[in-house]
């Protein structure tokens, strides 16, 4: 990548917007040097920023993004893959906490992470599902391809999968599609199987089924056995010997035994053709985080090389740190929007800027502080302190403002009622009993 690069990203994606564009890419220029900003509010500070600060409300609350345009420009400056390696691609959801947002529309309960003991696993507010492109090495530099809202009447298997169908026409060739353990569902695997290889990790009392030996089936009335032996994970009395067995080591000398049994389906989708695949590792700890043995699905035109699985699936934890990245460094959950389509369009602007800095990579631009070591990758953080130097000979597509005066402000007399208040959707299980969270 080179600056002409960079250049011709921020020029197209600026033609993606639609309406409030020079407001809107203003505050993604703002965002993108502003690295001490603690505030979406610090960020009409900058002289990037060329209006007054009601403008970036008023730009995020009329501006709007042709998505469709916005996805195929980020897919066309992706990075590509290594000679002779392939495009591999990474789908999550995460959560936008909005506990005592009781204006905000289309909240909904959460499952939250690492929580103390004494407190319940669960918040209220929006989720979000991204689609990136993983880096060979662990780390935050991902490039977002896609990133959209879960709305309470969609699961996050359902968007994942609708992005992926939309993304698949942009991409010349077919991705690996790397996913967590609530994405092997019959319709997920149904859909993306078409147009991806799935590496997917399960639960591990996930139940298939073999392939009926006609042998065995009973003669009678009624249809034939749709179903065979019974496979599941966490019972090695179902398992049988495996098709294939890879003994070797990890990155740091540890032994691994990864073993795969093939031809299995799930129940509901006899038709489904899948490997199951467990990795054992020596060195683990045994914790729920760090397991003994872990569990994958595979769905692919052809068989997964057991050599690699392992370093393949390690790649898809490069969309946790890109997560923590967003939410810290770039603001994401910072700004108290009201409305969904509003957080829709800043999720869009912290999209852009994350994907910046991964095209900024490489072009030397690394600010690091004294305490920094020097012989690692450079970090987006680090990025970003040094594109504040070249954002000039970058120049913006943006338009300059226009100086309008003072607005009238309401009409005397005017009665402000109060806003609609919206209770929390609650989707598939009872929560009365879930009351005195601490969020």
């Amino acid at each position: 990548m080179n600056l002409n690069t960079l250049k011709e990203f921020r020029h197209e994606i600026y033609d993606c917007f639609e309406y409030a564009s020079d407001a809107l890419f203003n505050l993604a220029d703002a965002l993108m040097t502003e690295s001490q900003a603690q505030s979406v509010l610090e960020l009409t500070l900058s002289p990037n920023f060329e209006r007054k600060w009601p403008s970036l409300y008023e730009a995020l609350q009329m501006g709007q993004v042709n998505q469709t345009r916005f996805e195929q420009t980020m897919v066309r400056y992706a990075p590509h893959p290594f000679d002779g390696e392939r495009l591999v691609l990474a789908v999550d959801a995460t959560n936008i906490e909005r506990p005592f947002s009781t204006t905000s529309a289309d909240r909904g309960w959460l499952y939250k992470h690492n929580l103390p003991n004494c407190d319940k696993p669960v918040t209220v507010g929006w989720q979000f599902s991204t689609v990136v492109v993983v880096p060979a090495q662990t780390s935050s530099h991902t490039y977002i391809v896609s990133n959209r809202r879960i709305k309470t009447s969609q699961t996050p298997a359902e968007v994942a999968s609708q992005q992926l169908s939309e993304l698949r026409p942009y991409f010349a060739e077919r991705p690996l599609n790397l996913g967590d353990r609530y994405y092997p569902t019959k319709a997920f695997i149904q859909n993306s199987s078409k147009d991806y290889d799935l590496l997917l990790r399960l639960k591990s009392n996930r139940v298939f089924y073999r392939k009926v030996v006609r042998d065995e089936q009973k003669r009678g009335r009624g249809a034939p056995a749709k179903h065979g032996a019974r496979f599941q994970c966490n019972d090695p009395n179902t398992h049988g010997l495996p098709q294939r067995v890879w003994v070797g080591t990890d990155e740091n000398g540890h032994k691994l035994v990864v073993s795969a049994w093939t031809e299995l389906h799930l129940r509901e989708a006899p038709e489904l053709a899948l490997s199951i695949i467990r990795i054992q590792r020596e060195a683990a700890s045994g914790k729920t985080h760090d397991p003994l043995e872990s569990w994958y699905v595979w769905s692919g035109q052809t068989e997964l090389d057991l050599t690699q699985v392992w370093s393949y699936y390690k790649r898809r934890y490069s969309i946790e740190h890109g997560y923590r990245f967003d939410k810290q460094d770039l603001l994401w959950e910072k700004p108290r929007l009201r409305y969904p389509s509003q957080f829709e369009l800043w999720t869009a602007i912290v999209s852009l800027v994350h994907d910046e800095l991964q095209i900024a990579q490489g072009l030397g631009l690394e600010v690091l502080r004294p305490w920094e070591n020097s012989q690692r990758q450079p970090s987006p953080q680090q990025i970003r302190r040094g594109l504040s130097g070249i954002i000039v000979q970058l120049g913006s597509p943006a338009k300059a403002s226009k100086v309008r005066g003072n607005g009238k402000g309401r009409a005397v007399g005017t009665k402000v009622r109060p806003a609609t208040r919206y209770k929390v959707v609650k989707k598939g299980f009872s929560t009365s009993n879930l009351t005195n969270i601490r969020c």
